[in-house]
């Protein structure tokens, strides 16, 4: 599997909410990758401090935006932190929302042109991953780069991803988190974030195909999707549900923590998550 220094657990935060000071305290508690969000530019000077700041652990981008960053950006920031970080910085690349960009046309072959520029400039397949819900882009993860970076799925998902995917290919997935056991006040943090999400039709559609109706799918969203969605309860429940994705086929989970102190939440989760590798 390329990357297998990611582990199989990680974070996932908006790109500015990562400090070395976090990382740094995140690779100490066990997890593998932090996963920087938010459509970090390809040029972001962060990353080199993020790794610089700490040892071993992977930074990845989830993801930069093909329509906000140029190939050629992207591959000489790949190039220069492959070559002071080696192993540790994954350039994930996507396609983001049509609903945002005036300019998204023909996102396959968007993604196509862009993965050729980073070819042409010496970024390795095994270097850079792909954003990927559907099945035809899941393809050209598996063709193209080191694997798959779905986001807003359920386990069901992982599963069809790693089936297409094949055993060697990376397929990390993200899965939100609020740890508070009051279901009616976590699924209205949860709901918060993750009904967002349910204004943009790719998400929409992808959940679509796995058992849920337009009155699960609707924003704000209902309970029974919030719950598939996003992980809440305990610390040990919590766990449990991002195991799940690993039982279905995912190589690493990544956890968005909702909660403004979300290092509190990961340093709780931390030895519980370690109890699952066993």
């Amino acid at each position: 599997m390329a990357f297998e220094n990611v582990g199989k657990f990680g974070a996932w935060q908006f790109y500015t909410q990562f400090t070395p000071e976090t990382v740094a305290e995140l690779e100490g508690l066990g997890y593998g990758a932090v996963w920087l969000g938010g459509s970090p530019p390809a040029d972001w000077d962060g990353y080199e401090q993020l790794l610089a700041g700490s040892d071993s652990i992977v930074v990845g981008t989830s993801i930069v935006n093909v329509w906000g960053s140029r190939p050629e950006v992207a591959a000489r920031t790949y190039l220069r932190l492959e070559d002071k970080f080696p192993g540790r910085f994954l350039l994930g690349i996507g396609v983001g929302h049509r609903e945002h960009t005036a300019a998204f046309t023909k996102p396959y072959d968007a993604l196509m042109n862009y993965l050729d520029v980073l070819d042409a400039h010496g970024v390795p397949q095994q270097g850079r991953a792909l954003a990927a819900l559907g099945p035809r882009v899941a393809r050209l993860a598996r063709e193209r780069t080191a694997g798959a970076l779905p986001y807003l799925t359920v386990p069901e998902h992982t599963a069809e991803v790693r089936g297409i995917l094949g055993p060697d290919a990376l397929l990390a997935v993200e899965h939100k988190v609020v740890l508070d056991q009051d279901a009616q006040r976590a699924r209205a943090a949860g709901r918060e974030k993750a009904g967002y999400y349910l204004g943009l039709v790719n998400y929409v559609n992808n959940l679509g195909r796995f058992g849920f109706d337009t009155d699960d799918l609707t924003q704000p969203g209902s309970d029974r999707l919030i719950d598939a969605v996003v992980a809440h309860g305990s610390a040990d429940q919590i766990a449990d549900r991002l195991a799940e994705h690993v039982r279905a086929g995912a190589d690493h989970v990544a956890a968005q923590v909702i909660s403004e102190d979300y290092l509190s939440v990961l340093r709780t989760l931390a030895p519980l998550l370690a109890e699952r590798l066993n």
